[in-house]
């Protein structure tokens, strides 16, 4: 079963997902405001449930990024041998991950425009999963990682290419510009580790494959970034922890190959479906 939140006649909603439509399930659960709220009171079951049986309601919707508002959006960088491999120092994977902060406002919903400031033409896309934290805690062990995880979900971590360039080791400015990524389209519940161990992750660009990797390639695996990055600060549920792109990205191209208005990222992964967005100019 997959959740969204959505929008539909100026509410916002959060609901199950079915080839009709939504099935509204916040009116069944005004104590849980949120999917963030549903996660943190381990609700999800009690959404399965009650929509079972029931028939969609809610056509014409406008996604929303599935948690309307995390604590905390890690993202983990250069996370695979060939993302390593581009830069070109002759260096081999560091023993620590590399680790930036996102911010919500910094990311829009599925088949919703990302939007190119007019500060920089250089808008880059990479195509991730994310994981959503379900049971917070402090110094978890890798071997308990994947018992806090509530669900997956899938982003387009656009970046803008020289604001990440702007200061001597920070990328920060890059990263957070508003509308710049996407995040989507809704949220799978998470239920054992074949649905993160070995999958298929995909980028498109107008039908074009740009990446194309698989999770079990990654230098760091996802239960060690639970383990790393819960030892410096207390994961709590709602939080998402952005996994890391495969090599690809339009900046790595001889010429650069960034987004411009009217083109479509498509990323995609096995067992969670596909994020679509199309880029637009801020007006």
């Amino acid at each position: 079963m997959k959740f969204a939140t959505y929008t539909t006649d100026g509410a916002t909603y959060y609901g199950t997902v079915t080839d009709e439509g939504m099935v509204p399930l916040s009116p069944n659960f005004p104590h849980w405001p949120t999917l963030r709220d549903v996660i943190a009171a381990d609700g999800l079951h009690d959404l399965a449930k009650t929509a079972q049986g029931r028939t969609a309601t809610h056509t014409g919707i406008t996604y929303q990024i599935p948690i309307p508002n995390p604590e905390k959006i890690i993202c983990v960088g250069v996370n695979f041998p060939d993302r390593n491999a581009e830069y070109k120092d002759g260096q081999e994977a560091p023993p620590n991950m590399s680790l930036f902060p996102r911010f919500p406002r910094s990311f829009t919903g599925h088949d919703q425009s990302v939007i190119r400031p007019p500060e920089s033409e250089k808008l880059d896309y990479e195509g991730e999963i994310a994981i959503v934290i379900g049971k917070g805690g402090r110094r978890i062990a890798d071997a308990d990682a994947y018992d806090h995880i509530a669900a997956l979900t899938l982003c387009n971590e656009g970046t803008i290419r020289d604001w990440v360039r702007h200061a001597k080791f920070n990328v920060t400015q890059g990263k957070n510009w508003d509308a710049s990524g996407a995040m989507g389209p809704w949220l799978v519940p998470f239920t054992h580790a074949a649905q993160l161990d070995d999958i298929r992750l995909t980028t498109q660009v107008n039908g074009e494959l740009r990446q194309d990797d698989r999770t079990s390639r990654m230098l760091f695996p996802i239960r060690r970034q639970i383990a790393y990055i819960s030892t410096f600060t207390t994961l709590v549920p709602g939080d998402i922890i952005v996994t890391g792109t495969p090599t690809g990205a339009g900046a790595r191209f001889d010429p650069p190959k960034f987004l411009k208005p009217g083109d479509v990222v498509e990323v995609a992964a096995e067992g969670i479906g596909t994020l679509r967005s199309e880029v637009a100019d801020e007006t």
